[in-house]
This record gives C-alpha cells, sequence and structure tokens, in this order.
C-alpha cells in the first residue's frame, strides 16, 4: 500500500503539540526556537500562562543555543480545543501524562482530528506503540518521539513505530527530528523503556538502594556523577568509556579483567520498597542539596551548564567562533 502524501520532513512550517506541561512545554519552546509556528492545546484551565511562562524562562538558553531565523514566542499560539490546535499541522507531537488509557484515547482522537497522512509521535516515555495505537483508526502514522528533558535542550530523542505503524512513518520522523535538530535514534524494534530510560533506571535504582541502606546520601550520589563517570560521559558513552580502561587491549582486555567482578555483588537491581522513610529520605536530600535555590534557579544553572558541555565538547559552537 502507498504511504498517505505527507509534507516533506524539510518543509514542515506548523506543528501542533498536544499536552503542554513539562515535556510537552519543552517541546513547544524547543520548536519555536527552530523557527516553527506551533499550536498548543491542554486541557488544564492555566495551561496557557503555564506555557508562556516555561517559553520565556527556556528561551535565554534556546538564545545561546541559536535561534534559527524568525524564530520567536508570538509564533505560539494556544487553542481552546484539540480540534483547533492539529487543525492545520503538518506534524503532531503528544505530551500526555503517562498513562497507558489516555494515550489510548487521546491518541485515536488524535488520529481522528489531524490532516490525513500527518505523522502523530508520542512523547512517551516507556509504552510501546503497540500499546498505544489499539484504538486508532490509522495506527499506521502513529510513532513513539520520546524525548528527554528539557526537549529544547537536550540533543536526544529515540524513535520507535509499533506493530501496526507503518516503517516509512518511522523514517519520516527520524528525518524531521534531523531538521528540527535532534540527535536521533531509530530503534528497529519495541524495547520497554526504550535505551536510555532503561539506563537511567539502573542507575535510579541503585542510587535508591544506598540511600534505603544508609550507604549514601543524595549528595554523595549526585556527586559521585557529576565529579566522575559524568564527566567522561559527556564525550563518550559508557561503552566507549569502559574500552578505555582497558588500555590499548581495549574492551577485550577490560572483560577479561573485570569481567569475573560481575559475579561480585556490587548492584541491586531489583528496586528497593520505596516506603515513607525513603520517600522522605530522598526528598528531604534534594531540599538540602537545593540550598535555598528555586526551581528556576536550578533551571537556569541545569541550562547554562549543559550548554557550556555542548560548547567544550564541539556541538556547538564556542563564543567568538565563526
Amino acid at each position: 500500500m502507498s504511504s498517505p502524501k505527507r509534507t516533506s520532513p524539510e518543509s514542515v512550517r506548523r506543528v501542533a503539540c498536544v499536552g503542554a506541561g513539562v515535556i510537552g512545554g519543552g517541546w513547544v519552546a524547543h520548536f519555536l526556537g527552530r523557527g516553527y509556528d506551533v499550536t498548543a492545546w491542554d486541557p488544564a484551565p492555566d495551561a496557557e500562562a503555564r506555557l508562556r511562562r516555561l517559553v520565556a524562562a527556556a528561551w535565554p538558553a534556546l538564545e545561546q543555543l541559536g535561534l534559527a531565523p524568525g524564530a520567536s514566542p508570538d509564533r505560539l499560539t494556544v487553542t481552546g480545543t484539540l480540534e483547533e490546535a492539529v487543525a492545520d499541522a503538518e506534524f503532531v507531537q503528544e505530551s500526555a501524562p503517562e498513562k497507558l488509557e489516555l494515550k489510548r484515547e487521546l491518541l485515536a482522537k488524535l488520529d481522528a482530528a489531524t490532516p490525513a497522512g500527518v505523522v502523530i509521535a508520542s512523547s512517551t516515555s516507556g509504552y510501546p506503540m503497540t500499546d498505544m495505537q489499539t484504538a486508532a483508526a490509522a495506527p499506521g502514522r502513529l510513532v513513539v518521539g520520546h524525548p528527554f528533558n528539557p526537549p529544547y535542550l537536550i540533543p536526544l530523542v529515540e524513535v520507535a513505530g509499533g506493530e501496526r505503524t507503518d516503517p516509512d512513518a518511522v523514517g519520516w520522523l527520524s528525518r524531521f527530528y534531523e531538521c528540527a535538530g535532534k540527535s536521533v535514534i531509530t530503534m528497529d524494534r519495541e524495547v520497554p523503556g526504550f535505551i536510555a530510560n532503561r539506563l537511567q533506571e539502573a542507575l535510579w535504582r541503585e542510587a535508591l538502594h544506598m540511600v534505603a541502606n544508609g550507604e549514601a546520601t543524595v549528595a554523595d550520589i549526585d556527586r559521585s556523577i557529576t565529579e566522575g563517570p559524568g564527566l567522561r560521559w559527556a564525550v563518550m558513552g559508557p561503552m566507549l568509556t569502559f574500552a578505555l580502561a582497558g588500555g590499548e587491549g581495549g574492551m577485550a582486555h577490560m572483560l577479561d579483567h573485570f569481567g569475573p567482578s560481575l559475579k561480585s555483588p556490587w548492584t541491586r537491581l531489583e528496586a528497593p520498597e520505596l516506603d515513607k522513610e525513603l520517600y522522605d529520605a530522598v526528598v528531604s536530600g534534594c531540599d538540602d542539596a537545593a540550598d535555598g535555590r528555586t526551581v528556576a534557579d536550578l533551571v537556569g544553572e541545569r541550562d547554562r551548564g549543559v550548554i557550556a558541555v555542548l560548547r567544550a565538547t564541539g556541538r556547538l559552537p564556542r563564543d567568538g567562533d565563526a
């Protein structure tokens, strides 16, 4: 069957963002910074005010990243209905809360309201598209486009289709994200939690175990990454980092030398019980780490830090470079 006629990824000018929370709002900011016209909808009564505050807070970082010609917050339109938001869209990004039935119902509504052929992407961080596309009349255009928080700052997006997704829709979405300035992993199969979240989850579970057992504080855990392996991971991933641990022998020598330690009981990847004691310890530890800084303060600090790393590693031009 031939693919539905759709705007080429390079020619898209109007995108719709459905769901305008932290992730959806981050997508809105990203697309605005890349020069797109954006229509947005969210059912919350104060959604527009919150969204415009988020875009305003993100704009200094977007300016440092480099705005596309014509980029402006004025190109955002917040609509009163879902149908209005997607009526003229050439691409749709859905970012509703992580509730499977909600995702199924919303994607079916988006499929019914969005012009034929337009690709609809879900920002889900864990659900496979196969499970989310069951109620849609045209499931072939539904694809996962999983970003990382905040989407306007972190380049990575993971793309994966479901069992009923058309392969050309997957290819279209990957190319569109590349045109929109993202770093894309196109997955050839569905993996629960995708790739990066699976790795993050392993680290998160071990961190919770350490707090629960009194082995490390929240501050210790964060510092162990920011002052340790996180510095290496900003340049290359864990696999190449471990390969370098093998010296001239590379990964083979590393595995020969350190492989036996895999049988040592260092980690406990089963999640600990998130009881009130552990919950309170993690929350209070983060409050202590914030040390009076507001969320806005921390967002600005994070954004400046990530941009500095991107510049330092050659992913962005340094100040003064041509």
